[in-house]
């Protein structure tokens, strides 16, 4: 396997460790098992987990498990499935962006990427298509058990039953029918310690790398450090490492306390760098921990904002540090403000993704004659969020006509536009802005478990069915705002469900024999055509004209006016609080060059690496920006980027059928340039579909590589394959 590029690199482990040696020890105090060559683990490796293998062997023997017997191929049934998904969802949320881009790393190399509960039920997988359909065959597929007892030594069941990252290689696996097989996994403990799930990369035996053992651990401490960091909201965190260049990194210690100074918890580096663990830090304080009281510390911070500070630890140990008391505002609005949810700016879907109490008895209904507040005297979460393009504005103008009067509103716009930081705006300034605003991305929940996401169920709806059944989105924003983001994405079985729901406002959950009375307001959004969709029985006519009472567009943002604008708040919210960090004049005019085909989500990006790589400097200069964005700056069409975004010659791909049906093709030059304008409707999917086609030649038809480029999910690009040049697609 290549190297990952990622900044957990072995070179960077032994910087981070340097008592680490040539097997790197690492923030849990264990030790990584190298392999000498892909096919055979060394005799050090074998030695050390001899202990841990014997026991396994001994547990598989207890389980009457024999190893010449045929293992148990079944899953469990679909229901059960969903409900464990169900469980597992703050898990799932956490550790898919992390499994695509560990999969990233290991593509092609005849290899698949597992998530599991802590039961040992395969969850997700992502994986090499050859790979697959052969891990298919000894049921290394979601619903599937890989605890010991059904399975014998194996690296997910061991991992869990000894909570320690191993490798189980070839014929170290119990059953013989998995002798073909090399597996890495890494246990997942959650923010309080207990072990919530596992990561696995399984692969043919042949073409293991003794690496990919690191790479899973490693990327098992990022799910452990997104799910520490989305729990401890309003506590006390103190970011530190003995190495200050590896602070902000994966490997840095974070311990969190108390207001008051009473421990909280501690991700593993923390607890490797304290040299106790979890169970024996519950007993200190900060101040017996880093020799001085939480408020000096809190105090020191405040006044020196940027440097971290130099502190010796209870044993002895230098060590930089910060303390981050509570998060930072977006843009430039105080928490305070009532825009406040209308201003968050691509910080993931934590905050509105998890579920939320349904009211007990029903909210009284909106009063929909008072004041709206985008008028004169009231601010206004819309309003802050027009920055001086014209486009914007117009689109802002029309909601605050509508603010208040509960007309469904489709927002439409390419991936990465803020449909969603629209939504929650709109929300903000209507009369339901006390009530509950819940998000449902239809493309991110498994067909499996949206229709109960969606409805909840009643106890005993399905096998594993949660006691007192679970109420579903819909319930949980009785109320207030419900927004579909990607509604084109749902699957056409539920539109007709869903269809019911906004037309007799009840909803029924799996299970229930009666209905519930609901009062939502419902906001949608999608980069897809519908209209083309509805051409195609894709989607269902009745229902589109029920969403769209109000249809507005997002501007890409290489049609907008107010770059600099943008760019500026971005910057604010991304900035340390007294910090101050602008854009070259030179980096400046490479950004309004640059198509931006992932609009604001990858300029938010490249910005946040950019003030990570800036430091103290204070201005951002072109070699504070990732060398994959120079390269395809360095790539456009000399004149083409120059004009400005009203001026610019339409991209006219070729027609093959209809317009309706959104096919075509593309001839082998980058886009043809029409004589006549693009109709608008069409113009938004054509821009965006030259530039997949363009990034796809340039990295040779990878579409990880030119995914991230392009600052969007693959799925994004895989969405659209039907669309796109077929010889491109690799």
């Amino acid at each position: 396997m290549a190297g990952t590029g990622l900044p957990w690199e072995t070179e960077g482990w032994e910087q981070a460790f340097p008592d680490s040696g040539d097997n790197m020890s690492i923030i849990t105090g264990q030790r990584v098992h190298g392999h000498a060559t892909a096919a055979h683990p060394p005799g050090n490796e074998l030695a050390s987990q001899a202990k841990p293998f014997a026991a396994a062997h001994d547990r598989s023997v207890s389980y009457g498990l024999e190893s010449d017997m045929d293992p148990d191929f079944s899953t469990v049934a679909r229901g059960e499935l969903s409900s464990a998904l169900e469980e597992s969802r703050f898990l799932f949320q956490h550790a898919e962006p992390v499994m695509e881009t560990l999969y990233d790393q290991i593509m092609n190399t005849h290899s698949m990427v597992l998530l599991t509960s802590s039961r040992g039920m395969v969850l997700h997988s992502l994986g090499d298509t050859d790979f697959v359909e052969k891990a298919a065959r000894v049921a290394l597929i979601p619903g599937a058990d890989w605890s010991e007892s059904q399975k014998g030594t194996n690296a997910v069941g061991t991992a869990l039953a000894e909570q320690e990252a191993l490798t189980v290689h070839g014929s170290q696996h119990f059953l013989s029918a998995n002798q073909f097989l090399t597996c890495s996994c890494a246990p997942i403990f959650d923010p309080y310690g207990q072990v919530i799930g596992a990561l696995d990369v399984t692969g043919d035996h042949q073409s293991y790398h003794h690496h990919t053992l690191a790479l899973v651990r490693m990327s098992a401490q990022m799910i452990e450090n997104h799910m520490f960091g989305d729990v401890f909201h309003n506590a006390v965190r103190i970011h530190f490492h003995a190495r200050p260049e590896f602070m902000g990194t994966l490997v840095e210690g974070i311990a969190v306390f108390s207001a008051e100074g009473r421990f909280l918890s501690a991700n593993r580096s923390a607890q490797f760098q304290l040299g106790l663990p979890r169970s024996a830090l519950q007993a200190h304080t900060f101040s017996s921990l880093f020799g001085a009281s939480i408020s000096t510390m809190l105090d020191a911070s405040r006044s020196n904002l940027v440097r971290p500070l130099q502190v010796v630890l209870h044993n002895g140990v230098s060590v930089w540090c910060k303390a981050n008391f509570k998060g930072q505002a977006t843009w430039d609005s105080p928490r305070s403000d009532p825009a406040a949810t209308g201003a968050t700016l691509y910080r993931g879907q934590g905050a509105d993704a998890g579920p939320r109490p349904a009211p007990a008895q029903p909210n009284p209904a909106p009063n929909t004659s008072s004041t709206s507040p985008c008028r004169k005297g009231h601010f206004s979460a819309l309003q802050f969020l027009d920055t001086g393009d014209p486009q914007v504005s117009m689109v802002i103008q029309k909601l605050c006509k509508v603010s208040g009067r509960d007309i469904p509103v489709m927002i439409q716009g390419e991936t990465g536009t803020g449909k969603d930081l629209l939504a929650k705006a709109i929300h903000s300034d209507s009369t339901r802005a006390g009530q509950p605003f819940v998000s449902v991305n239809c493309a991110s929940i498994p067909d499996s478990l949206i229709e109960s996401e969606l409805f909840g169920y009643e106890e005993g709806a399905f096998t594993g069915a949660r006691k007192k059944g679970a109420s579903g989105r819909i319930m949980q924003a009785h109320g207030g705002t419900l927004f579909l983001d990607e509604i084109g994405d749902m699957p056409k079985h539920l539109q007709a469900r869903l269809l019911r729901v906004l037309q007799e406002r009840k909803v029924s959950p799996l299970g229930a024999g009666k209905e519930v009375e609901v009062d939502v307001v419902v906001i949608s959004a999608t980069h897809k055509n519908l209209k083309a969709m509805i051409a195609r029985g894709e989607f269902r006519e009745d229902l589109y004209y029920r969403l769209n009472g109000l249809v507005v567009k997002v501007p890409p943002l290489r049609e907008r006016i107010d770059f600099e604008v943008v760019t500026e708040k971005i910057l604010k919210s991304l900035c340390d609080a007294g910090q101050h960090i602008d854009v070259s004049p030179v980096v400046m005019d490479m950004f309004k060059r640059y198509p931006w085909p992932g609009n604001i989500r990858q300029l938010h990006n490249l910005l946040r690496t950019a003030v990570v790589m800036v430091g103290d400097e204070g201005q951002i200069r072109p070699d504070h920006l990732p060398d994959d964005f120079l390269e395809e700056l360095n790539h456009l069409p000399p004149a083409a980027p120059t004009l400005p975004a009203h001026a610019r010659p339409a991209l006219q791909p070729v027609l093959t059928g209809a317009e309706v049906t959104g096919e075509f093709t593309f001839d082998n030059t980058p886009a043809v340039m029409a004589s006549a304008p693009a109709d608008p409707r069409q113009r938004l999917q054509d821009v965006a579909l030259a530039a997949m086609t363009q990034m796809l030649r340039l990295h040779n038809g990878n579409v990880s590589a030119a995914a991230k480029a392009l600052g969007v999910s693959r799925n994004t690009i895989y969405r659209k394959k039907d669309l796109l040049p077929p010889d491109l697609l690799r």
